[in-house]
């Protein structure tokens, strides 16, 4: 369990119950309040038609991948059929998904994407 302290907004009411005036207050939270949020995969899907170098412009630039990293998935997309671009929480993942699409889409290519349990 963690602990956050926080002062007072206004000074405390004397209601002859002995506050110290100024007193630090505890709150307390509970485990569930910090939950991680759930992780999902991002993965890239191979198809005949769509430029490796394109593929690996779009995970450096939509998924910050280092040059060596980006062309490690891009084969694993072209060697196995799919790759796993990056694990994110669920809106993020859509996000990135929609950004593939759309660069996709604008330069003509039919590249896919999904999202999956991580």
């Amino acid at each position: 369990m963690r602990y956050s302290v926080y002062m007072a907004d206004r000074p405390p009411v004397d209601n002859n119950d002995n506050q110290a005036g100024g007193a630090v207050k505890e709150r307390v939270r509970h485990e569930a309040q910090e939950k991680e949020p759930a992780l999902y995969s991002v993965v890239l899907i191979n198809d005949d038609y769509t430029p490796m170098q394109f593929v690996v412009d779009v995970l450096e630039q939509v998924f910050q991948k280092s040059p060596a990293e980006a062309y490690r998935v891009m084969m694993q997309v072209h060697l196995n059929g799919r790759g796993v671009a990056g694990v994110y929480p669920w809106e993020v993942a859509e996000t990135k998904i929609d950004t593939v699409l759309s660069r996709a889409r604008e330069d003509g290519y039919p590249l896919q994407a999904t999202i999956e349990d991580a």
